[in-house]
């Protein structure tokens, strides 16, 4: 996902519990600017966003241009599980009015399955390899 600095402390205004924290300690969130103009060697930061209770997403400021985050799978469970993740990007999407798209760790150019701004809906954005 790729939005903008200033729209990286949008993300904690959904509604949904989180936790900013630098290195291992919990602090208030700030400015999207100050979390992107940290010093080369400053602790990381996290992001961590609970959409619903018992699902964590950490979302990692990268740069002015690219927060990428991560969910546990393992996490997401059954129809159920598909229903929270599609929810969440949905609430990810509409709220930054940008693609979202999920990809394999490690296989960044290929999305896998994404929030589509234009369709206003979840997408699968690649062929299933059934094998």
């Amino acid at each position: 996902m790729k939005p903008k600095v200033t729209e990286f402390c949008r993300l904690a205004s959904c509604g949904w519990r989180w936790d900013y924290l630098e290195g291992r300690v919990a602090v208030p969130l700030p400015p999207a600017a100050q979390v992107l103009s940290r010093p080369a060697g400053a602790e990381t930061v996290d992001l961590r966003v609970w959409p619903v209770p018992g699902v964590l997403a950490i979302f990692r400021p990268m740069s002015a241009e690219e927060i990428d985050f991560d969910v546990d799978l393992r996490e997401l469970q059954g129809q159920e599980g598909v229903d929270v993740l599609c929810g969440f990007l949905t609430a990810l999407g509409r709220r930054l009015g940008k693609p979202v798209v999920m990809t394999a760790e490690g296989d960044y150019g290929n999305p896998a399955l994404g929030f589509d701004p234009a369709a206003d809906r979840v997408v699968l954005m690649a062929d299933p390899q059934l094998g």
